[in-house]
């Protein structure tokens, strides 16, 4: 069954045609780079300066992990501290690079990355540990007794703080870097990317506390509380945490790529998300009440059936996106901005490593070899970027700037075009399956330049098809009035579901 989300017969917004305008005067409108913003600035306003506020959440963050360090590092002494930080450092290369994997179709800015991993580590865990020793301290005075108020904390308490300190992070990316937040892969990404950095911390104080349990009662090998206490938390559960916090991030995904006027379920969804997380994670937390062998029933039945839906979901969003480009990037080819070639190339994960691959060893040394493969990395990222933003559109999930944003994206792959529409074009042919219909060119060799002409694009650029003809990407695109209306550009015209024959390719 085809993903509803990617049909062509659902209304298009027109783009910008390339060959009713020159370029420049399309992407001339386009604000100088470092000035791409579409709101007015107000002046006179401090907190409203970038600078500052970098500069006051870093300043925030660095305090916090100061204090962390010293409340983790005296409860478990300096060398249980240093033994619970370097086991406790073990998982976490192997979560960022699971959860960057998963981020490679678009892949989000490193700083909301690092973000979410200190917002984790630092702001959460302190929130956490502070509140989590209060409510229960409280609780054990109010009941006087100090075994049940352990219970209720771990249970009731810690589910509801940690997970609510956590998604903080996730709703303040959402919040301030809306633009950067367009899917339910950056919520899984955002989301684990905080977890990963709070279960870092809380593994370093239980790791270190264990250690010094071991110290004073002197047990040793694999019968000591530090080994038992390592197996369970990151041998058996490294993605507990990451599990629970990216029920949360769905919800905020969800709400991504909903309808603008769909208020209620854009609230509903991260509210509902943030519930599911508190719930899974109070029903690890409470195992133990289960019997001798209720952890392992939990884990068994509920953790890692959990676990494989989420990474299915997961691994299918990515798959979605790659889908999104097959189907929203045609509409580029018709109106000239991109070759026909490209949109499959653009799908596929193995065709772009390929184009980067080619763009390399087309140049004449390792500098440029680096900067080419870079501009066509930018150039598969800024792709995708344009063809979810224009989904979005379809679905009403669009801001008012969605025209502006559009022409940024396309000057943006205008600029880089001349090195990755060539390598991508040339990608698309060798994976090119057999019964695609193309006949097979001569491979370049490692080492040579880029060929003197690619389909589509010669030495200065080609001139963009004519209105009506088709295109050897698959459904060709003809302007036509089908879903006519004024984007912006003063240029009403839409597009029909013409096909034409192919031409960039010669039948075998």
């Amino acid at each position: 069954m085809s993903d509803p989300s990617v049909q062509h017969q659902q209304a298009r917004p027109a783009v910008p045609v390339r060959h009713e305008q020159r370029p420049d005067e399309v992407l001339g409108a386009a604000p100088e780079r470092g000035q791409w913003r579409y709101r007015p600035r107000r002046v006179g306003m401090v907190w409203r300066s970038k600078a500052f506020r970098v500069g006051a959440v870093t300043l925030a963050l660095v305090l916090c992990g100061l204090l962390i360090l010293a409340l983790v590092r005296e409860q478990t002494g300096p060398e249980g501290f240093l033994v619970g930080l370097g086991l406790a450092v073990l998982p976490v290369p192997l979560l960022m690079a699971a959860f960057r994997w998963l981020d490679r179709v678009e892949p989000g800015p490193w700083r909301n990355l690092l973000f979410a991993f200190a917002w984790g580590a630092c702001a959460a865990a302190l929130v956490a540990i502070i509140a989590n020793s209060f409510a229960t301290r409280w609780i054990a005075t109010a009941t006087a007794d100090p075994a049940s108020a352990d219970t209720l904390g771990a249970t009731v308490i810690a589910p509801v703080v940690e997970e609510s300190a956590k998604a903080a992070a996730v709703l303040l990316i959402f919040v301030f870097r809306r633009r950067e937040f367009s899917g339910v892969v950056d919520g899984i990404v955002v989301a684990g990317f905080t977890a990963t950095g709070f279960a870092f911390t809380e593994n370093i104080l239980y790791l270190g506390n264990a250690f010094g349990e071991d110290q004073q009662l002197g047990g040793s090998g694999f019968a000591s509380v530090t080994v038992g206490t390592f197996f369970v938390r990151i041998v058996m559960s490294p993605f507990a945490h990451p599990l629970f916090t990216v029920l949360t991030g769905l919800g905020f995904g969800f709400a991504a790529v909903s309808a603008r006027r769909h208020r209620v379920r854009r609230i509903a969804l991260p509210v509902l998300g943030l519930l599911l997380s508190m719930g899974l994670h109070a029903l690890w937390n409470g195992s133990s009440a289960f019997g001798p062998y209720g952890f392992y029933a939990v884990y068994g039945i509920v953790m890692v059936p959990a676990f494989g839906l989420v990474t299915w979901l997961a691994i299918w969003s990515r798959q979605r996106e790659l889908r999104t480009l097959a189907a929203e990037l045609p509409a580029y080819v018709s109106a000239g901005w991109i070759t026909p070639a490209e949109p499959r190339a653009l799908s596929s994960m193995r065709a772009r490593g390929v184009a980067r691959d080619l763009a390399r060893h087309w140049q004449r040394d390792r500098t440029r070899g680096r900067a080419a493969a870079r501009a066509v990395a930018e150039y598969e990222s800024f792709a995708t970027s344009l063809a979810g933003l224009r989904r979005r559109a379809r679905h009403g999930a669009a801001g008012e700037d969605f025209a502006a944003r559009e022409r940024e994206l396309l000057h943006h792959l205008w600029q880089r075009r001349d090195i990755a529409a060539p390598a991508l074009t040339e990608a698309a042919r060798l994976t090119a399956r057999p019964h695609h219909g193309y006949r097979p060119a001569p491979a370049h060799a490692r080492g040579q330049h880029r060929p003197a002409h690619v389909p589509g694009y010669g030495p200065q650029g080609s001139h963009p098809p004519e209105p009506g003809q088709g295109h050897g990407y698959g459904p060709g695109y003809a302007p036509g009035q089908a879903y006519g209306y004024d984007n912006g550009y003063g240029n009403t015209s839409g597009y029909s579901h013409g096909y034409g024959q192919a031409n960039e390719y010669r039948q075998p």
